[in-house]
């Protein structure tokens, strides 16, 4: 199945209150120069099991849902690249939705928003609201996985 997202720094905070928080966790079973990328994650209540393939705008991901015996099982392989981080889910005025990741830990005050398309037309037509910053789509400094790894990037504005 392939993902098309456009991802974005935020520049300015919206009013979250119709947006939906779940607490998150994720941690890498692979490492960063791997070029297929296995997480683990658990969104509030649900755990997952997804792999990526690819970069940039549009990749390749499969995604299963897992036990929670079976997520702490492998949790302890994740040690050293893990991410925690509260995702508001909301819409934005003119209908595609949004996933704004406020980071905790050593990746705060970090905050980053996603947006998914159908298509490769509708993620080119896409034009970000004002409080979207800077656009790091194709910077992979931003992909989890590397915040996972190496932290902050050192020139995140």
């Amino acid at each position: 199945m392939k993902e098309i997202e456009r991802k974005f720094l935020v520049a300015d905070q919206p009013d979250l209150t119709a947006a939906q928080a779940t607490p998150v966790r994720q941690g890498y079973l692979t490492a960063l120069e791997d070029s297929t990328e296995l997480r683990l994650r658990q969104k509030g209540e649900r755990f997952y099991l997804t792999q990526k393939g690819g970069s940039g705008r549009v990749r390749e991901e499969r995604e299963a849902e897992i036990s929670p015996a079976v997520f702490e099982t492998f949790w302890p392989g994740t040690m050293g690249r893990r991410v925690e981080k509260t995702r508001w889910t909301g819409a934005l005025p003119d209908g595609p939705g949004y996933e704004l990741d406020i980071f905790e830990g050593a990746l705060a005050p970090l905050q980053m928003v996603e947006v998914e398309f159908p298509d490769e037309a509708a993620a080119e037509a896409f034009v970000p609201p004002s409080w979207f910053g800077r656009e790091v789509t194709e910077d992979k400094r931003f992909g989890n996985k590397s915040l996972a790894v190496h932290g902050m990037p050192s020139d995140p504005e």
